[in-house]
């Protein structure tokens, strides 16, 4: 199983191609302001343009924006401090990511009267079509590559899916039908293909938004602990594409 510092040095020099800063802006204070570009090795999340978006770790914020923007987007956190910024409107939809308690994470007890099976990727087409299990099948940038089922009477009734989302890193989705949910299978399943993924060498993580206690409480349970914030949502967003240029516009104006 991979260590801690492996494992946060991979997911540093990741979160440094995804948002075009170094691995080391992570460990600095205050806010960092990068440009936002398509690096070659970045996750594969579906690109909006223009693009704001903010991510923090420990003591550093670093806001990633479209450099047609980044002059506006710079005014509006002018002598704010990295904790101020999460308590303006500019943002919002916040994001919490988690990685696992490498030091901690154990396997944890499955719910009676469930079956449980793992399938690899060439298995995994089959799943598709079921109805229910959008976090699980289809939340990835890329093909789930691995999945935990959880059965009752040979119908599944859960899923929790792993995606290849880069060299390294596996994000997980999970999803549990509303009859069999708040028993404890999407907290097992999620900390089974946790384990499975780690025992491969490879990095597992676990995102949910800051408003959906539900999930919160399935990434705690599992093993996980709060890594990061991703706000990916800005008051840009409700901006026609002709007022975002009229916007750019006068931002040029004005420098």
């Amino acid at each position: 199983m991979l260590d801690r510092n492996f494992m946060m040095d991979r997911v540093y020099k990741q979160l440094a191609i995804d948002y075009n800063c170094s691995p080391e802006d992570f460990l600095k204070a205050g806010l960092i302001f990068t440009e936002a570009t398509q690096q070659e090795g970045r996750i594969p999340w579906p690109w909006r343009s223009p693009r704001v978006e903010m991510i923090a770790m420990g003591n550093s914020a670093v806001i990633n924006a479209s450099s047609d923007v980044m002059p506006y987007v710079r005014q509006q956190f002018i002598g704010m401090t990295r904790d101020e910024v999460f308590y303006v409107p500019f943002f919002y939809r916040m994001g919490q990511y988690f990685l696992p308690d490498i030091s901690k994470i154990t396997p944890l007890p499955k719910p009676d009267g469930f079956t449980y099976e793992m399938l690899e990727k060439n298995d995994i087409a089959q799943l598709y079509p079921l109805k229910g299990f959008i976090n699980a099948m289809h939340n990835h940038p890329c093909p789930v590559e691995l999945a935990v089922l959880a059965k009752y009477n040979d119908m599944i009734v859960g899923i929790a899916g792993a995606g290849a989302d880069c060299e390294m890193m596996r994000m997980i989705g999970v999803d549990v039908l509303p009859p069999y949910r708040r028993k404890g299978i999407a907290a097992a399943i999620v900390n089974m293909l946790t384990l499975e993924i780690l025992n491969r060498g490879y990095i597992p993580y676990y995102g949910a938004e800051g408003d959906n206690l539900a999930s919160l409480h399935v990434a705690v349970s599992a093993g996980y602990i709060p890594a990061w914030i991703h706000c990916r949502r800005t008051k840009l967003d409700y901006i026609g594409m002709s007022g975002k240029l009229k916007l750019i516009h006068q931002i040029l104006k004005t420098r």
